[in-house]
C-alpha cells in the first residue's frame, strides 16, 4: 500500500500547517469527532468546501477541554473565524442511553473509546474559544447546534434551555445542511464584512440586542414565537411554538422567526430552497481522501468510519416527517438527490480503496428508497406547509417512482470491480405497498422490489414499522401496521420464488408518546403471530426539535394542543420494553402477572400459551437488552 502524503488531509497540527508553507490559518474548525476525510463526516465536508473557496483551513479534532487548553491554542488566532461543531451526533445522544446511563463507547473516536468530548460539546468549545480569543467570531454548525437553535427541552437535564446561541455565546449559527449558507458567509468574509453585518443570509440564526431596531431584509415577513421566559412558565405555549418552527423550517418561501430571550431577540432567517443536483454533487465530488487522518493509526479503528467506508449516500432529506426522528428537522423534508454520474464516480473511488474486496455495504440514504423522489409540480411544493409528504396519506403530487433507483443499482452491479452492492439503509416499506401507495401503474415498485430482494439484501432486510397500534402510529406519523403485513407477504413471495432465506428485520419503539402498556403487549403478540422474536427494539429518547420530544415535555400534541399520554418513569418505560422479550424464560412470570393485572388473559394465552406448557422463570428487572437503532 502506497502511503499518501500528509498534505492530502486538512492539517491537524502546526507541523502540517508548516508543511503546506502557510504563515497563518484563515479558519479553524473545532469538532467533537475524530477527523475522517470522508463526505459522510460533516467537518470534512465543511473543511473541503472552505478549501475549495481558497481558504487555509485547519482542524482541532476532539480537543482536551480539561487541561491547560493547549489544543485550542495550537494554531493561534485564525484570520477570519472559528467554526464549532459537536460532531455527527448531538453530544448528549452520543453519551447517554434512553435510561440516561453513560455509554461505554463512542463510535466517532479511534478505538471506540468514550470520554473524548464533553457533554454539550458545542457550548463547552465555544466558551473556551471566547475566553481565549474574545475578538474572533465563532460560527456554530452541525446537528447539535441546528436542533437546539431555539428554546428546546433537554431530556438529560429535564428542563427547557434557550437557543444554544445564548448558552454558547457564539456569533452566528448555521442550521440544517450548511453548504449553501456557508458559501454565502465565505464570500462576505473575503470582502471583509464582519459577522455582525451578515444579517440577510438564509438559513442562519443570531442574537440581536432588543434595545435596538431590528431591520427587515429580503422582503421576509417575520413571525414571533412565545418568548423563552413565557415558555418556562407555560408548556402549552412552548408546544405551540414548535408547530411554527417545524412549518417554517420546511417551507420554500418561509418567514423569518423571532423569539425574545431576556434582553435579546433570537433571529432565525428562512432556509434555503433544497439543493439542486449540481449543488449536492459539488459537495460529494470534493477531493476527499476517504480515510481517517493518519495520526489515528496507532489508536485503533474508528467504528463509525468502518461502518460507512464502503457505502454511498445517494441523497439527503426525508419526506416521512416521523414524530421521533430528527432527519427532516436537520436535512429537510424535500429530498436532494445526487446525479447518477456523481454516485457512479464515488463507487469507482471506493473500488480503489486498499481494503476494498468488491462489496458495497450500502447504496442508500436517510431512507434507502427516496432517491430522485420529489413533487411532480414543484409550484405546489412551494406552497406546501405539511410536515410529511406521506402522512396520513401519500401526496398526489409526490412522484414515488423507484425506476431511477432500479436503473442505478443495475449500473453499479455492472461495474467490473463490484461483486455485490447491498442496501444497508432502512427501506421505507410503505412506499412499496400498492394499497398505501397507489402510484404503481407501470409496476416500477414491483420491479424495484424484485431487484432489491434478489440482488441487494445482505442476509437480512431492515424496515421500521415502529409499532402495531394505529393510535400510536398516528402520533408517530407512520402508516397502519396492516401495510407492514402486506409488505411482508410481498417480500416472502419474492423470496419463495427465488428460493431465498433472508429474514425481514422490523424495528419497533417502546414508550413512545401515545403508547400505553397494553399497546406494547399487543405489539408483542402481533409480531409473535408473524413469527418474530424481536431483538431490534429501541426505548424512546426525546431529542430536541421533534414532535415526540414536545409531547413528552408538554403533555400535548403541538398541532392540536390536546393531551397525549406518555410513559415517563423508568419503571413505566421498562415495563413497556419487557413485553418484547416474551420468549425469554426470565420474563414470563412478570408478563403473566402484569397482563392478569390489566385483565388481559387473551394476551397471556397469545404470548405465553397455557400455564402447564409454560417453562416458568423468575421475573427479571435487569434492564434493556434491546439493540439500538440510530436516528
Amino acid at each position: 500500500m502506497i502511503e499518501r502524503p500528509l498534505t492530502d488531509w486538512l492539517p491537524l497540527t502546526m507541523k502540517e500547517v508548516e508543511k503546506r508553507g502557510w504563515d497563518e490559518v484563515d479558519i479553524v474548525l473545532v469538532s467533537g469527532d475524530a477527523y475522517v476525510d470522508h463526505p459522510a463526516f460533516g467537518t470534512a465536508v465543511i473543511g473541503r468546501i472552505m478549501e475549495s473557496e481558497g481558504f487555509r483551513v485547519a482542524i482541532i479534532a476532539q480537543p482536551n477541554w480539561k487541561d491547560d487548553l493547549r489544543d485550542f491554542r495550537k494554531f493561534g488566532k485564525p484570520k477570519y473565524f472559528f467554526g464549532v461543531t459537536a460532531g455527527c451526533m448531538d453530544s448528549m445522544v452520543n453519551h447517554y442511553t434512553a435510561n440516561k446511563r453513560l455509554r461505554s463507547n463512542d463510535s466517532y473516536t479511534p478505538g471506540g473509546e468514550a470520554g473524548f468530548r464533553p457533554d454539550y460539546a458545542t457550548i463547552v468549545y465555544t466558551k473556551i474559544l471566547k475566553e481565549l480569543y474574545p475578538d474572533v467570531p465563532v460560527l456554530l454548525g452541525g446537528i447539535e447546534a441546528s436542533l437546539r437553535r431555539v428554546t428546546h427541552y433537554d431530556y438529560w437535564q429535564d428542563r427547557l434551555m434557550p437557543s444554544i446561541l445564548v448558552d454558547a455565546g457564539a456569533d452566528m449559527l448555521v442550521y440544517g445542511m450548511g453548504e449553501q449558507p456557508l458559501r454565502e458567509i465565505l464570500k462576505l468574509v473575503q470582502k471583509g464584512v464582519p459577522f455582525s453585518s451578515m444579517r440577510n443570509i438564509n438559513q442562519v440564526a443570531y442574537m440581536h440586542d432588543a434595545s435596538t431596531e431590528l431591520r427587515d431584509y429580503n422582503n421576509w415577513n417575520s413571525v414571533e414565537l412565545a418568548s423563552h421566559e413565557v415558555c418556562l412558565e407555560d408548556k402549552i405555549k412552548y408546544a405551540a411554538n414548535f408547530k411554527i418552527v417545524e412549518v417554517e423550517s420546511n417551507k420554500w418561501q418561509a418567514n423569518r422567526i423571532l423569539q425574545q430571550v431576556g434582553d435579546q431577540i433570537l433571529v432565525i432567517n428562512p432556509p434555503f430552497k433544497t439543493m439542486e443536483e449540481a449543488e449536492i454533487d459539488k459537495s460529494f465530488d470534493l477531493p476527499y481522501t476517504r480515510l481517517p487522518h493518519p495520526k489515528y493509526k496507532k489508536r485503533g479503528p474508528i467504528p463509525a468510519y468502518d461502518m460507512i467506508k464502503f457505502s454511498v449516500n445517494m441523497h439527503r432529506g426525508c419526506f416521512g416527517g416521523c414524530s421521533f426522528c430528527t432527519i427532516s428537522a436537520h436535512q429537510g423534508k424535500f429530498v436532494a438527490s445526487r446525479s447518477e454520474a456523481s454516485v457512479l464516480k464515488e463507487v469507482d473511488e471506493i473500488t480503489k480503496h486498499p481494503e476494498f474486496k468488491g462489496y458495497i455495504s450500502d447504496l442508500g440514504g436517510p431512507s434507502a428508497n427516496m432517491y430522485k423522489m420529489k413533487g411532480k409540480d414543484e409550484s405546489i411544493c412551494a406552497r406546501c406547509q405539511s410536515p410529511s409528504c406521506i402522512h396520513p396519506v401519500i401526496c398526489s403530487n409526490l412522484d414515488t417512482s423507484h425506476k431511477p433507483m432500479t436503473e442505478l443499482y443495475r449500473k453499479v452491479d455492472a461495474m467490473p470491480a463490484i461483486k455485490k452492492a447491498f442496501v444497508g439503509s432502512g427501506v421505507r416499506y410503505d412506499l412499496l405497498v400498492d394499497d398505501f401507495n397507489k402510484n404503481n401503474a407501470d409496476g416500477n415498485h414491483d420491479e424495484y422490489m424484485e431487484q432489491l430482494v434478489t440482488r441487494h439484501v445482505s442476509g437480512r432486510l431492515k424496515v421500521a414499522p415502529e409499532h402495531t397500534s394505529d393510535d400510536t402510529l398516528r402520533v408517530m406519523r407512520k402508516p397502519s401496521f396492516k401495510y407492514f403485513k402486506l409488505f411482508k407477504q410481498k417480500y416472502d413471495k419474492i423470496q419463495e420464488k427465488h428460493n431465498l432465506k433472508q429474514p425481514l428485520i422490523p424495528y419497533f419503539i417502546s414508550s413512545h408518546p401515545g403508547c400505553e402498556e397494553q399497546d406494547m403487549a399487543n405489539l408483542a403478540a402481533e409480531t409473535k403471530d408473524l413469527g418474530f422474536e424481536l431483538e431490534q427494539v429501541q426505548d424512546f429518547t426525546p431529542t430536541p426539535m421533534t414532535v415526540a420530544e414536545v409531547i413528552y415535555y408538554s403533555g400535548v400534541h403541538p398541532y392540536t394542543l390536546k393531551p397525549v399520554k406518555t410513559a415517563k418513569t423508568r419503571e413505566e418505560k421498562q415495563a413497556q420494553n419487557n413485553f418484547f422479550f416474551w420468549y425469554k424464560p426470565e420474563y414470563k412470570n412478570w408478563i403473566r402477572n402484569r397482563l392478569n393485572k390489566l385483565n388481559r388473559p387473551d394476551l397471556v394465552e397469545r404470548l405465553l400459551g397455557s400455564p402447564k406448557k409454560e417453562n416458568r422463570g423468575k421475573p427479571s428487572f435487569l434492564g434493556n437488552y434491546s439493540g439500538k437503532k440510530k436516528r
